[in-house]
C-alpha cells in the first residue's frame, strides 16, 4: 500500500461499475477489481452487484479466506473520502393493501376445522362396518 493513500469522492467510484471498469468500496478501502473480474470465484456478476455502494457488508457476509483478504491489497488504489459517501438507505416495505378481516370466513373455517376430522371418523366408522367380517 503506498504511504500516501489517494482520497477518492464516492461519486466517482460509483462511476467504475462496468465488466472493463470495476471499483469497489470494501472498510473504507477503495480497489480496482477490474482485473480480477475473470478470476473471480462468484463471478463477476456478484463483483458489478456491489458497486456503487459500501460493499463491506457484502465482502464480509460470504466469508472470504485470508488469502483472499491478503490478495486484496494489490487491488488497493486508494481510500474513500467518508464524507463523500451517502447515508445508507433504510429500507421502506411497500405499502399493502388493508386485510378484509371477515368474521363470516373464519366462522367457516373453524367449523371445517372441527366437521372434516368428525366425517373422517365417521367414514371410517362405516367403512369398518361393512368390511367386517361377521
Amino acid at each position: 500500500m503506498a504511504s500516501d493513500p489517494k482520497i477518492h469522492l464516492f461519486e466517482e467510484v460509483a462511476k467504475h461499475n462496468q465488466t472493463k471498469d470495476c471499483w469497489l468500496v470494501i472498510s473504507g478501502k477503495v480497489y480496482d477489481v477490474t482485473p480480477f473480474m475473470d478470476d473471480h470465484p462468484g463471478g463477476d456478476e456478484v463483483l458489478l452487484s456491489a458497486t456503487g455502494k459500501d460493499a463491506t457488508n457484502d465482502f464480509e457476509d460470504v466469508g472470504h479466506s485470508d488469502a483472499a483478504r491478503d490478495m486484496m491489497e494489490k487491488y488497493y488504489i486508494g481510500e474513500i473520502d467518508p464524507s463523500s459517501v451517502p447515508l445508507k438507505r433504510t429500507f421502506i416495505p411497500a405499502q399493502q393493501a388493508a386485510y378484509n378481516h371477515d368474521k363470516t370466513s373464519e366462522f367457516v373455517i373453524k367449523i371445517l376445522q372441527f366437521l372434516v376430522p368428525l366425517l373422517i371418523l365417521g367414514l371410517a366408522f362405516v367403512v369398518r362396518q361393512y368390511t367386517k367380517k361377521e
